[in-house]
C-alpha cells in the first residue's frame, strides 16, 4: 500500500511541477496574488505533497523514498518520457492531455522503461488505471489503459 502512496505523492509532485512550468512559460510576472513561483522547487512539490499524506502516519513515511525516486526520475527522463507517450497516444499531443493523465502516464512509463528496478506491466498498468480512477475523469482509466497496453507492445 506505500507504493500507491507513493505514486500519489508522485502525481501530486508532477502535477505542482506541470503547474509552474506553465506559470512560467506564460508569464513573466514571478508571483501571482498570493502564489510566490520564484522560489519553487521539485522539493517543494515533494513537500507540499507529503503533507496532504500527513494523515495517514507511518505508511506515508515510508512512501516518501519512493515518491521522491519516481518524481526525479520522470524529472530527468522528461523528454523520452514523453515522447514515448506521443508515439504510442492516438490523435493527442502529449500538451493536449490532461495534466492529471499527463502524470500518471510518466509515473508509469517512468517504473516501466526507466527505473532501475522495472516494474511489471501489468502491475505498472494497473496501478496506473487505480490511481486514474481516483484523480482522473471518467474516461482517464481507459485513456491510461489504452496508452500503456500500446506502450508494452512496442
Amino acid at each position: 500500500m506505500s507504493r500507491r502512496i507513493a505514486r500519489e505523492m508522485a502525481l501530486q509532485s508532477l502535477f505542482q511541477i506541470d503547474v509552474y512550468e506553465g506559470v512560467r512559460q506564460n508569464l513573466s510576472l514571478e508571483s501571482i496574488g498570493e502564489i510566490d513561483y520564484s522560489d519553487f522547487t521539485v522539493e517543494a512539490a515533494l513537500a507540499a505533497a507529503f503533507l496532504e499524506h500527513e494523515e495517514e502516519g507511518e505508511k506515508a513515511l515510508k512512501a516518501q523514498d519512493y515518491a521522491e525516486s519516481l518524481v526525479r526520475g520522470v524529472v530527468a527522463n522528461k523528454e523520452a518520457i514523453d515522447g514515448k507517450l506521443a508515439s504510442c497516444a492516438v490523435d493527442w499531443t502529449v500538451e493536449r492531455m490532461s495534466a492529471t493523465d499527463r502524470n500518471i502516464l510518466r509515473v508509469a512509463v517512468y517504473e516501466l522503461l526507466f527505473a532501475e528496478k522495472k516494474l511489471e506491466a501489468g502491475v505498472a498498468i494497473n496501478e496506473a488505471v487505480e490511481i486514474a480512477k481516483a484523480y482522473g475523469t471518467d474516461e482517464s482509466p481507459r485513456f491510461i489503459n489504452g496508452v500503456l497496453g500500446k506502450i508494452v507492445e512496442q
